[in-house]
């Protein structure tokens, strides 16, 4: 046997392993003959291919930067250790900027060949722990510059809130009033 293969199979060895910890793969496995890997791979590969050729790139790139990141969120809640809510708190922030930047650009960006596959690539880059995207993209592009502009800002949220609340008074004013 090749190295090539040696790798594969070790690396095979080592999901079936992780996916013994889901009791439905299990039970899938043990009801259908299908090894439990070979839908993984499968299944990975169907939504590789659909983000790649962009068939559904923007439902399965959506998807894998909420889904993924909101669980794992509700799991670092969960925990008492604090590095991990800060990991996806700061995804989470990172993400948020990275959205409203595409929603206005998104009439450009959708004209670039392969644009849901780049961003479905730049998403698990900020979600893997071990890249620490987020908390790389958050300390020299976002935080430098929320910190630069914080008083204005802060000044504009005040405004906005005292316009808001003033609409509301006025709203619930009006509705009392013909009452």
């Amino acid at each position: 046997m090749d190295t090539v293969q040696v790798k594969a199979r070790y690396y095979i060895a080592q999901l079936d392993k992780e996916l013994n910890k889901v009791p439905q793969l299990v039970q899938f496995e043990a009801a259908t003959g299908v090894p439990k890997t070979y839908l993984a791979l499968g299944a990975g590969s169907f939504v590789f291919l659909m983000i790649f050729f962009n068939f559904a790139g923007q439902l399965f790139s959506n998807l894998l930067g909420f889904v993924y990141p909101a669980y794992r969120s509700f799991k670092a809640l969960e925990t008492p250790e604090k590095e991990d809510d800060k990991q996806w708190l700061t995804y989470w922030t990172v993400y948020g900027f990275v959205s409203i930047i595409e929603s206005f650009t998104d009439v450009l960006l959708y004209w670039f060949p392969f644009y849901f596959f780049l961003k479905t690539v730049f998403l698990l880059w900020l979600m893997i722990p071990s890249f620490n995207g987020a908390v790389t993209i958050y300390n020299r592009i976002l935080r430098p510059f929320l910190v630069q502009h914080k008083a204005e800002i802060d000044s504009s949220y005040h405004n906005l809130k005292a316009k808001v609340s003033a609409v509301a008074s006025e709203l619930d004013g009006s509705a009392t009033a013909s009452q």
